[in-house]
Order: structure tokens, then C-alpha cells, then sequence
């Protein structure tokens, strides 16, 4: 599957933003998705994670409050709502997919196979 993230851009701190990730494949609802982001000189850091229907998700306790993870399997697309953005979730944003048994919400990098190009977040204060 391709996977292509968009939806980055500069932002105050306190703004909003709504990245999407879109995929190639038509049996999307075979995969779960994450969201991680990566700062240059940094290990990449798990955001949050969506089950294959979206009835399970895992947030990343620094966002948790503040982001959002959705889906709509119809459009093949796994949306990260931002909301009260900080400047320490400055990073660029990658989307994974993996395929996945119904309930699993994999949470590291290790977990997912297929990787989109990223889409660059910054937050000024």
C-alpha cells in the first residue's frame, strides 16, 4: 500500500491543524495506522494509532487532550487532528499502515510496514 501524508504547515502556538493520510489500497479496513513525528537528530516518536474500524485508538500521553486520530475507510484515509499546538510538537509528521487483526493498535515503529513521506508540523510561540 502507498501512503501519502499531507496536511502540515506553519502554525501559532495554540492553532490547529488536521493532517490526513491517504492510501492506494481498497481494502484500507485491512490496515491499522499510525502517526509518528521526528525531529532532525531524533528517534522518531509514536503520536497515535487507529484499529482497522476505528473503534480502538492509542494517543501518546503528551498529546492525549489535544490530538485526535480518525478514519474513513470509504475515502481510505486516516486523519491526526492537532489542536492547541505547541511548539515542541515542531516535527515532521510520518504516517504507517500495517495490515492487522481487527482490534490490534500497534504502537511502534517496528510494528508497521508501509511508511508515508512525511509532511512538515511547525509551531511558533
Amino acid at each position: 500500500v502507498q501512503l501519502q501524508a499531507f496536511g502540515g504547515g506553519s502554525v501559532q502556538a495554540g492553532d490547529s491543524l488536521r493532517l490526513s493520510c491517504a492510501a492506494s489500497e481498497r481494502t484500507f479496513s485491512n490496515y491499522a495506522v499510525g502517526w509518528f513525528r521526528q525531529v532532525l537528530g531524533k528517534a522518531r516518536e509514536f503520536v497515535g494509532a487507529i484499529n482497522r474500524n476505528g473503534n480502538f485508538r492509542n494517543l501518546a500521553d503528551s498529546v492525549k487532550g489535544r490530538f485526535t486520530i480518525s478514519r474513513d475507510n470509504a475515502k481510505n484515509t486516516v486523519y491526526l487532528r492537532m489542536d492547541t499546538l505547541k511548539a515542541e510538537d515542531t516535527a515532521v509528521y510520518y504516517c504507517a499502515a500495517r495490515r492487522a487483526i481487527l482490534s490490534h493498535v500497534p504502537t511502534t515503529e517496528d510494528d508497521y510496514h508501509y511508511w508515508g513521506q512525511g509532511t512538515q508540523v511547525t509551531v511558533s510561540s
